[in-house]
């Protein structure tokens, strides 16, 4: 339990630590379909297609490990 739970927080933290510098090499947050607009000083983004993409890659990711 204790492996799975080190494990789990060196993934998120390794992520963390990448997500910024991929998201800006592969326009992730500016696809067509992300919602962004600015509103008394705030800036709010919502990546509609940036998470529907990621959510496709990572289901096509799991069902090709699956069969290996």
């Amino acid at each position: 339990m204790f492996r799975w739970l080190l494990a789990v927080f060196f993934a998120v933290f390794i992520i963390g630590i990448l997500m910024p510098k991929l998201a800006r090499k592969f326009n992730f947050g500016r696809l067509p379909g992300d919602l962004s607009f600015r509103f008394r000083g705030r800036a709010y983004q919502f990546p509609f297609a940036t998470t529907i993409v990621l959510s496709l890659l990572l289901t096509a990711l799991s069902q090709l490990t699956r069969f290996l």
